[in-house]
């Protein structure tokens, strides 16, 4: 029986993933390192933004600016590529309110905890949130489970008693690993991602029921 659901942030309710990567690619090459745009998606995609900041680092070391500087220079370029843009993924958002008037939900993401209380004011769901966990909140990050875990302590519910959403090969590995149910949504022209081990994977969220997962 599923008592609490878990949602991931960036491309399960906001379409910010594909953003974080080009940010990343206008950053390195302000800097003056020309990156490609597969090898940024490899060090963003799925990816707490601990780990995003340890990748740059080990490639491009004399950049030389803390994880609190780099998080600011490139939030810089995401609100400048958001500008004008309706990103929410409303049928995902549609689906957390749903939920929440049946049982506790939660946001768990790779995202600063600043970037994911100004996701949480665009969305407008912060009167249904349990609580949310942010990168600063914990150490390694996806598919490592230790996040996924610390929401079920924190709702004091059993692991296998959750349902994850998510839209990368990394948390869909660590909601499995953390003994939960996943559902993984694929959304079509993205970035593929191996979700196959998910429960179920759908197209979009909107019509998606807690019965779906049997």
């Amino acid at each position: 029986m599923i008592k609490a659901a878990i949602f991931d942030l960036d491309g399960t309710l906001m379409d910010s993933e594909v953003l974080w990567v080009e940010a990343v690619e206008r950053y390195l090459n302000d800097h003056g390192h020309a990156i490609g745009h597969e090898e940024a998606l490899s060090i963003v995609y799925g990816r707490s933004w601990r780990d995003v900041y340890d990748s740059m680092m080990a490639c491009h070391p004399e950049l030389d600016e803390t994880i609190e500087e780099m998080e600011v220079s490139l939030r810089v370029h995401l609100l400048d590529l958001q500008s004008g843009l309706d990103i929410v993924i409303s049928e995902s958002v549609e689906l957390l309110r749903r939920l929440a008037k049946r049982i506790p939900v939660c946001i768990v993401s790779g995202s600063t905890r600043t970037d994911i209380e100004m996701a949480i004011d665009l969305m407008g769901i912060g009167d249904v949130l349990a609580f949310f966990i942010g990168a600063e909140d914990y150490g390694s990050g996806k598919p490592d489970p230790i996040c996924f875990l610390m929401a079920a302590k924190q709702f004091d519910i059993a692991p296998e008693h959750c349902v994850v959403f998510e839209d990368s090969t990394a948390g869909v590995l660590g909601a499995k690993a953390a003994g939960m149910h996943c559902v993984a949504l694929s959304r079509p022209g993205l970035p593929k991602q191996d979700v196959s081990v998910a429960d179920c994977v759908v197209a979009d969220l909107g019509g998606f029921d807690l019965s779906h997962l049997g």
